[in-house]
Protein backbone atom coordinates (compact mmCIF):
# COMPACT_ATOMS: atom_id res chain seq x y z
CA UNK A 1 0.00 0.00 0.00
CA UNK A 2 3.12 2.46 -0.02
CA UNK A 3 1.94 3.23 -3.38
CA UNK A 4 -0.65 5.64 -1.61
CA UNK A 5 1.68 7.47 0.41
CA UNK A 6 1.82 10.24 -1.84
CA UNK A 7 -1.90 10.41 -2.16
CA UNK A 8 -2.63 10.40 1.34
CA UNK A 9 0.80 12.78 2.33
CA UNK A 10 -0.84 15.42 -0.13
CA UNK A 11 -4.58 15.10 1.03
CA UNK A 12 -2.99 15.41 4.42
CA UNK A 13 -1.52 18.50 3.77
CA UNK A 14 -5.06 19.78 1.93
CA UNK A 15 -6.59 19.20 5.21
CA UNK A 16 -3.93 20.86 7.33
CA UNK A 17 -4.14 24.17 5.08
CA UNK A 18 -7.69 24.06 4.86
CA UNK A 19 -7.99 24.00 8.53
CA UNK A 20 -5.63 26.95 8.87
CA UNK A 21 -6.48 29.15 6.06
CA UNK A 22 -9.62 27.46 3.64
CA UNK A 23 -9.49 30.67 1.23
CA UNK A 24 -6.47 29.43 -0.77
CA UNK A 25 -6.17 28.74 -4.38
CA UNK A 26 -3.40 26.15 -3.55
CA UNK A 27 -5.97 24.05 -2.19
CA UNK A 28 -7.67 23.03 -5.07
CA UNK A 29 -4.53 22.29 -6.90
CA UNK A 30 -3.71 19.93 -3.63
CA UNK A 31 -7.11 18.42 -3.62
CA UNK A 32 -6.99 17.54 -7.60
CA UNK A 33 -3.61 16.56 -7.45
CA UNK A 34 -4.24 14.05 -4.03
CA UNK A 35 -7.03 12.54 -6.26
CA UNK A 36 -5.28 12.16 -9.82
CA UNK A 37 -2.00 10.46 -7.35
CA UNK A 38 -4.76 7.85 -5.78
CA UNK A 39 -6.63 7.11 -9.29
CA UNK A 40 -2.93 6.79 -10.83
CA UNK A 41 -1.82 4.42 -7.90
CA UNK A 42 -5.03 2.37 -8.32
CA UNK A 43 -4.09 1.36 -12.01
CA UNK A 44 -0.85 0.66 -11.02
CA UNK A 45 -1.56 -1.99 -8.64
CA UNK A 46 -4.49 -3.11 -11.50
CA UNK A 47 -1.71 -3.01 -13.90
CA UNK A 48 0.90 -5.69 -11.48
CA UNK A 49 -1.99 -7.82 -10.97
CA UNK A 50 -4.16 -8.00 -13.91
CA UNK A 51 -2.55 -5.96 -16.59
CA UNK A 52 -5.35 -6.44 -19.51
CA UNK A 53 -8.07 -5.52 -17.06
CA UNK A 54 -5.40 -2.17 -16.37
CA UNK A 55 -5.55 -1.73 -19.85
CA UNK A 56 -8.97 -1.76 -20.56
CA UNK A 57 -9.86 0.51 -17.66
CA UNK A 58 -7.10 2.79 -19.13
CA UNK A 59 -8.38 2.82 -22.42
CA UNK A 60 -12.20 2.86 -21.32
CA UNK A 61 -10.71 5.95 -19.42
CA UNK A 62 -9.09 7.92 -21.87
CA UNK A 63 -12.25 6.76 -24.35
CA UNK A 64 -14.10 8.21 -21.51
CA UNK A 65 -12.28 11.71 -21.33
CA UNK A 66 -12.14 12.57 -25.38
CA UNK A 67 -15.80 12.21 -25.65
CA UNK A 68 -16.19 14.01 -22.69
CA UNK A 69 -14.39 16.86 -24.02
CA UNK A 70 -16.17 16.45 -27.73
CA UNK A 71 -19.44 17.04 -25.62
CA UNK A 72 -18.02 19.71 -23.44
CA UNK A 73 -16.99 21.64 -26.51
CA UNK A 74 -20.67 21.44 -28.31
CA UNK A 75 -22.05 22.51 -24.81
CA UNK A 76 -20.12 25.18 -24.25
CA UNK A 77 -20.62 26.75 -28.08
CA UNK A 78 -24.61 25.62 -27.62
CA UNK A 79 -24.51 27.89 -24.24
CA UNK A 80 -22.56 30.10 -25.65
CA UNK A 81 -24.92 31.35 -28.36
CA UNK A 82 -27.60 31.03 -25.75
CA UNK A 83 -26.06 33.53 -23.57
CA UNK A 84 -25.35 35.87 -26.63
CA UNK A 85 -28.94 35.98 -27.23
CA UNK A 86 -30.21 36.33 -23.48
CA UNK A 87 -27.59 38.90 -22.17
CA UNK A 88 -26.41 40.08 -25.26
CA UNK A 89 -22.60 40.76 -26.73
CA UNK A 90 -20.15 41.60 -24.14
CA UNK A 91 -16.34 39.65 -23.79
CA UNK A 92 -17.94 38.09 -20.37
CA UNK A 93 -21.06 36.61 -22.21
CA UNK A 94 -18.99 35.35 -25.08
CA UNK A 95 -16.64 32.93 -22.74
CA UNK A 96 -18.39 29.94 -23.05
CA UNK A 97 -18.42 30.70 -26.91
CA UNK A 98 -14.87 31.09 -27.07
CA UNK A 99 -14.21 28.09 -24.78
CA UNK A 100 -16.19 26.02 -26.71
CA UNK A 101 -14.12 27.05 -29.59
CA UNK A 102 -11.11 26.76 -28.28
CA UNK A 103 -11.47 23.27 -27.44
CA UNK A 104 -12.98 22.10 -31.17
CA UNK A 105 -9.38 23.44 -32.40
CA UNK A 106 -7.74 21.69 -29.69
CA UNK A 107 -9.40 18.75 -31.10
CA UNK A 108 -8.93 19.61 -35.04
CA UNK A 109 -5.65 19.99 -33.93
CA UNK A 110 -4.94 16.51 -32.53
CA UNK A 111 -6.98 15.07 -35.34
CA UNK A 112 -5.19 16.59 -37.88
CA UNK A 113 -1.55 15.26 -36.15
CA UNK A 114 -3.00 11.99 -35.68
CA UNK A 115 -3.73 11.91 -39.59
CA UNK A 116 -0.85 13.89 -41.23
CA UNK A 117 1.77 12.68 -38.52
CA UNK A 118 4.11 15.19 -39.87
CA UNK A 119 6.75 15.98 -36.47
CA UNK A 120 6.56 19.65 -36.50
CA UNK A 121 2.16 19.06 -36.30
CA UNK A 122 2.44 15.90 -34.26
CA UNK A 123 4.42 18.23 -31.99
CA UNK A 124 2.55 21.09 -32.05
CA UNK A 125 0.00 18.80 -31.11
CA UNK A 126 1.38 17.47 -27.95
CA UNK A 127 2.64 20.87 -26.76
CA UNK A 128 -1.18 22.26 -27.44
CA UNK A 129 -3.17 19.49 -25.72
CA UNK A 130 -0.46 19.39 -22.67
CA UNK A 131 -1.20 22.62 -22.11
CA UNK A 132 -4.78 22.58 -22.40
CA UNK A 133 -4.99 19.60 -20.39
CA UNK A 134 -2.90 21.62 -18.09
CA UNK A 135 -5.80 24.56 -17.94
CA UNK A 136 -8.40 21.17 -17.48
CA UNK A 137 -7.28 20.31 -14.76
CA UNK A 138 -7.09 23.75 -12.79
CA UNK A 139 -10.54 24.14 -14.03
CA UNK A 140 -11.49 20.91 -12.60
CA UNK A 141 -9.86 21.78 -9.59
CA UNK A 142 -11.20 25.13 -9.28
CA UNK A 143 -14.54 23.48 -10.11
CA UNK A 144 -14.33 20.91 -7.08
CA UNK A 145 -12.55 22.87 -4.22
CA UNK A 146 -14.88 25.78 -4.84
CA UNK A 147 -18.14 23.16 -4.03
CA UNK A 148 -16.47 21.96 -1.27
CA UNK A 149 -15.55 25.37 -0.20
CA UNK A 150 -19.05 26.18 -0.20
CA UNK A 151 -20.17 23.42 1.99
CA UNK A 152 -17.26 24.09 4.70
CA UNK A 153 -18.88 25.21 7.89
CA UNK A 154 -19.08 29.14 8.89
CA UNK A 155 -18.55 30.97 12.04
CA UNK A 156 -22.23 31.33 13.57
CA UNK A 157 -20.99 34.33 15.30
CA UNK A 158 -20.55 37.65 12.83
CA UNK A 159 -20.71 41.64 13.42
CA UNK A 160 -21.30 42.23 9.73
CA UNK A 161 -22.95 40.58 6.98
CA UNK A 162 -21.78 42.27 3.72
CA UNK A 163 -23.41 41.80 0.36
CA UNK A 164 -21.55 42.97 -2.82
CA UNK A 165 -22.87 44.55 -5.56
CA UNK A 166 -23.23 43.18 -9.12
CA UNK A 167 -24.92 46.35 -11.31
CA UNK A 168 -27.83 47.73 -11.76
CA UNK A 169 -30.73 47.36 -14.78
CA UNK A 170 -31.57 50.69 -16.69
CA UNK A 171 -29.47 52.62 -14.36
CA UNK A 172 -31.17 52.18 -11.13
CA UNK A 173 -32.74 49.07 -10.66
CA UNK A 174 -32.18 45.69 -8.70
CA UNK A 175 -31.67 43.35 -11.30
CA UNK A 176 -32.68 39.41 -10.36
CA UNK A 177 -29.03 38.42 -9.52
CA UNK A 178 -28.51 41.05 -7.26
CA UNK A 179 -32.01 40.86 -5.88
CA UNK A 180 -30.85 37.20 -4.64
CA UNK A 181 -27.83 38.16 -3.04
CA UNK A 182 -29.83 40.44 -1.21
CA UNK A 183 -32.36 38.01 -0.19
CA UNK A 184 -29.37 35.57 0.79
CA UNK A 185 -27.81 38.42 2.92
CA UNK A 186 -31.31 39.13 4.36
CA UNK A 187 -31.64 35.21 5.35
CA UNK A 188 -27.95 35.24 6.96
CA UNK A 189 -28.48 38.75 9.25
CA UNK A 190 -31.91 36.95 10.33
CA UNK A 191 -29.91 33.59 11.17
CA UNK A 192 -27.35 35.35 13.11
CA UNK A 193 -30.09 37.61 14.99
CA UNK A 194 -32.05 34.48 16.18
CA UNK A 195 -29.28 33.24 17.76
CA UNK A 196 -28.53 36.88 19.55
CA UNK A 197 -25.98 38.42 17.66
CA UNK A 198 -26.46 41.84 16.31
CA UNK A 199 -25.18 42.29 12.98
CA UNK A 200 -25.33 45.14 10.41
CA UNK A 201 -25.58 44.69 7.11
CA UNK A 202 -23.17 46.49 4.82
CA UNK A 203 -24.19 46.64 1.06
CA UNK A 204 -21.34 47.29 -0.93
CA UNK A 205 -20.97 48.54 -4.42
CA UNK A 206 -20.41 52.12 -6.29
CA UNK A 207 -21.97 54.10 -8.82
CA UNK A 208 -21.24 52.91 -12.23
CA UNK A 209 -20.49 54.75 -15.63
CA UNK A 210 -23.92 53.96 -16.87
CA UNK A 211 -25.84 54.14 -13.65
CA UNK A 212 -27.62 56.62 -12.04
CA UNK A 213 -27.21 56.14 -8.23
CA UNK A 214 -24.51 53.79 -6.28
CA UNK A 215 -25.36 50.34 -6.35
CA UNK A 216 -25.09 50.22 -2.30
CA UNK A 217 -27.95 52.90 -2.19
CA UNK A 218 -30.17 50.27 -4.84
CA UNK A 219 -29.84 47.71 -2.69
CA UNK A 220 -30.60 49.62 0.36
CA UNK A 221 -33.51 50.95 -0.80
CA UNK A 222 -34.32 47.60 -1.83
CA UNK A 223 -34.47 45.93 1.27
CA UNK A 224 -36.05 49.30 3.22
CA UNK A 225 -38.69 48.74 0.98
CA UNK A 226 -39.35 45.12 1.90
CA UNK A 227 -39.44 45.85 5.46
CA UNK A 228 -35.40 45.06 6.70
CA UNK A 229 -34.52 47.75 9.36
CA UNK A 230 -32.74 51.15 8.14
CA UNK A 231 -30.95 51.02 11.00
CA UNK A 232 -28.90 48.01 10.57
CA UNK A 233 -27.65 48.77 6.91
CA UNK A 234 -24.66 50.89 6.13
CA UNK A 235 -23.81 51.98 2.84
CA UNK A 236 -20.42 50.93 1.15
CA UNK A 237 -20.80 53.43 -2.21
CA UNK A 238 -16.81 53.43 -3.24
CA UNK A 239 -16.42 50.75 -4.93
CA UNK A 240 -16.11 49.68 -8.37
CA UNK A 241 -14.61 46.24 -8.41
CA UNK A 242 -14.60 43.22 -6.22
CA UNK A 243 -11.11 44.15 -4.95
CA UNK A 244 -12.56 47.27 -3.98
CA UNK A 245 -15.90 45.89 -2.54
CA UNK A 246 -14.13 43.95 0.10
CA UNK A 247 -11.28 46.79 0.76
CA UNK A 248 -13.90 49.79 1.50
CA UNK A 249 -15.92 47.46 3.19
CA UNK A 250 -13.36 46.16 5.27
CA UNK A 251 -12.44 49.94 6.69
CA UNK A 252 -15.62 50.22 7.51
CA UNK A 253 -15.76 47.48 9.87
CA UNK A 254 -12.65 48.01 10.98
CA UNK A 255 -13.64 51.68 12.14
CA UNK A 256 -16.71 50.63 14.12
CA UNK A 257 -15.13 46.87 15.53
CA UNK A 258 -11.81 46.75 15.32
CA UNK A 259 -12.06 43.13 16.11
CA UNK A 260 -15.11 42.16 13.57
CA UNK A 261 -15.88 38.89 12.16
CA UNK A 262 -17.90 38.97 8.68
CA UNK A 263 -19.81 36.46 6.05
CA UNK A 264 -19.67 38.03 2.88
CA UNK A 265 -22.63 37.16 0.21
CA UNK A 266 -22.45 36.81 -3.58
CA UNK A 267 -23.42 34.70 -6.05
CA UNK A 268 -22.77 30.89 -5.88
CA UNK A 269 -20.43 30.43 -9.13
CA UNK A 270 -18.36 33.99 -7.54
CA UNK A 271 -18.24 32.33 -4.02
CA UNK A 272 -14.48 31.20 -4.12
CA UNK A 273 -12.62 34.01 -6.02
CA UNK A 274 -14.31 36.42 -3.53
CA UNK A 275 -13.00 34.03 -0.92
CA UNK A 276 -9.43 34.94 -1.82
CA UNK A 277 -9.76 38.03 -2.75
CA UNK A 278 -11.22 38.58 0.89
CA UNK A 279 -8.07 36.74 2.04
CA UNK A 280 -5.91 39.23 0.13
CA UNK A 281 -7.39 42.30 0.84
CA UNK A 282 -6.78 41.30 4.65
CA UNK A 283 -11.00 40.52 5.28
CA UNK A 284 -11.64 38.72 8.07
CA UNK A 285 -14.67 36.18 7.47
CA UNK A 286 -15.67 33.66 4.99
CA UNK A 287 -17.99 33.89 2.06
CA UNK A 288 -21.82 32.47 1.15
CA UNK A 289 -23.24 32.07 -2.37
CA UNK A 290 -27.04 33.09 -3.93
CA UNK A 291 -28.42 31.09 -6.24
CA UNK A 292 -27.68 32.32 -10.26
CA UNK A 293 -29.36 31.01 -13.33
CA UNK A 294 -28.65 28.11 -14.51
CA UNK A 295 -27.90 29.02 -18.14
CA UNK A 296 -25.49 31.48 -16.86
CA UNK A 297 -23.46 29.26 -14.66
CA UNK A 298 -21.05 28.20 -17.33
CA UNK A 299 -20.00 31.51 -18.61
CA UNK A 300 -19.71 33.32 -14.91
CA UNK A 301 -17.40 29.56 -13.48
CA UNK A 302 -15.12 30.11 -16.55
CA UNK A 303 -15.03 34.01 -16.07
CA UNK A 304 -14.29 33.26 -12.27
CA UNK A 305 -11.49 30.56 -13.21
CA UNK A 306 -9.66 33.14 -16.15
CA UNK A 307 -10.06 36.05 -13.37
CA UNK A 308 -8.00 33.72 -11.11
CA UNK A 309 -5.08 32.49 -13.19
CA UNK A 310 -4.51 36.29 -13.99
CA UNK A 311 -4.51 36.88 -10.69
CA UNK A 312 -1.71 34.22 -10.12
CA UNK A 313 -0.51 34.38 -13.65
CA UNK A 314 3.39 34.30 -13.13
CA UNK A 315 3.01 30.94 -11.58
CA UNK A 316 0.57 29.94 -15.18
CA UNK A 317 2.88 31.40 -17.26
CA UNK A 318 6.20 29.74 -16.02
CA UNK A 319 4.22 26.50 -15.95
CA UNK A 320 3.41 27.60 -19.57
CA UNK A 321 6.46 28.16 -20.43
CA UNK A 322 8.09 25.08 -19.12
CA UNK A 323 5.66 23.01 -21.03
CA UNK A 324 6.28 24.59 -24.31
CA UNK A 325 9.92 24.58 -24.15
CA UNK A 326 9.82 20.92 -23.30
CA UNK A 327 7.96 20.83 -26.65
CA UNK A 328 10.65 22.57 -28.38
CA UNK A 329 13.24 19.79 -26.98
CA UNK A 330 11.22 17.19 -27.90
CA UNK A 331 10.91 18.14 -31.69
CA UNK A 332 14.59 19.37 -31.62
CA UNK A 333 15.79 15.36 -30.05
CA UNK A 334 13.05 13.49 -32.40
Amino acid sequence: MLIYVPAAAVFLLFCIRVVRERRRVGNAVLLGLSLVLALAGSLLILARRRPELAWNIFVVLAAVVALGVVVLACFLLVNGVGMVRREGFGLGNLLSLLAGAGLMTVLTLVGAAVVGRGPALVSAAVVVSVVAGYAGFLFLCFLGYAFVYGRLPLNRKADFVVVLGSGLTGGSTVPPLLAHRLERGRAVYEGISGRGGRPVLVVSGGRGSDEELPESHAMAAYLVERGFPSASVVREDRSASTEENLRFSREIMEEACPGYRCVIVTSDYHVFRAAVTARREGVRGNVVGSRTAAYFWPSAAIREFVALCVTYWRTNAAVCVVLLLGGVVVYLLR
